[in-house]
């Protein structure tokens, strides 16, 4: 077993993060992902360093041939009582390849949900200023009709996606290795795609923060309900772009996060996730009930759009502050 491997260990062993070591080491997280990836090699300093902190030999760390003292076996050759997978070059491969044609996918569900309302908002405007001769009930019909068409369709999405990503749920939700040149040729894909992700973050959000622009002046020069509405309509349609593009480079970098096993994807955070995913289903179940509910009883569909950035909003709370306890429960 190589240094790189053993380092990897003797890390996991002791429950730290490649930022933990890093610290503790006086280095940048760089740094000990080069060391762990055999991108580079740490300094004598450096290994007299791990030697103390990890309570091994400099001769374990430094000759290939010496196993892990005290009986301890390697997780990486499968030694714990829980057999770790390790992830070849081609299925690391194989794994990008899916994200990034699946994040296209999900990205597109989640803004067929955000466009649901849009018609049923424009057409109810128009029907209750009286334009076009739209009626009421023509708007509800059609507009409902084409919120449920789509909404199906992101469900379909969805579903569809979450059936096909079933072969690399460990990769998400357990514990692995990666073989030997995964973590260097990972590290360079995502390097490469780091500006696409930054331009993609900024636009979205940019699209996000414009959409009520329009909306906003509208208010302010007192234009008719029906200029108000499709406005309205206007900002669901800005939204859902923006989210569009920032769900895709989210997913794409996601999935370089998780064969890194870097940022929400550390063994620590997936045991937060696994806490997170015990409420989160009903969760949602209850956002699309209460706004469904009150969308029908009030009938103010160009109102009750605001149940999702809150809903979005306290989620994002909720479960950072969950993955916060998981997180310090298990450090301590």
């Amino acid at each position: 077993m190589i240094l790189a491997d053993k380092i990897i260990d003797e890390r996991k062993r002791l429950g730290l993060s490649q930022e933990e070591l890093a610290e503790k080491l006086s280095v940048s997280r760089q740094a000990v992902s080069k060391w762990e990836s055999a991108q580079s090699t740490p300094d004598l300093q450096r290994v007299l360093q791990m030697a103390e902190l990890f309570e091994v030999s400099t001769d374990y760390l430094l000759k290939d041939e010496i196993e892990a003292p005290d009986g301890r076996k390697s997780d990486t050759q499968g030694g714990t009582d829980t057999p770790v997978r390790r992830v070849s070059m081609e299925e690391a491969n194989d794994f990008m390849r899916f994200n990034r044609e699946g994040g296209k996918k999900v990205a597109i569900g989640v803004m067929l949900c955000i466009l649901s309302p849009v018609l049923l908002i424009f057409l109810a405007g128009l029907a209750e200023s009286g334009v076009w001769n739209v009626t009421e009930s023509f708007a509800i019909a059609i507009g409902m009709v084409v919120l449920f068409l789509l909404v199906a369709a992101a469900v379909f999405i969805f579903v569809s996606y979450g059936l096909a990503s079933e072969r690399f749920k460990y990769i998400e939700k357990d514990v692995f290795e990666t073989a030997y040149g995964v973590t260097g040729l990972v590290k360079e894909r995502r390097a490469e795609f780091e500006k696409h992700f930054a331009r993609g973050i900024a636009l979205g959000v940019i699209l996000c923060v414009l959409s009520a622009l329009p909306l906003i002046v509208a208010a302010a020069m007192e234009a008719p309900d029906y200029v108000a509405t499709s406005l309205t309509s206007l900002l669901l349609i800005m939204v859902a772009v923006g989210v569009y593009i920032m769900v895709r480079v989210s997913m794409i970098k996601s999935g370089f996060d998780m064969l890194l096993r870097e940022g929400n994807y550390t063994d620590i955070e997936k045991k937060g996730d696994k806490a997170v995913e015990a409420w989160c289903g009903v969760y949602w179940c209850v956002v699309t009930a209460g706004y469904l509910a009150w969308s029908f009883i009030s009938r103010k569909w160009d109102m009750t759009w605001i149940v999702w950035p809150v809903a979005g909003v306290l989620y994002a709370a909720v479960s950072g502050a969950l993955k916060a306890y998981v997180r310090n429960k298990e450090r301590n």
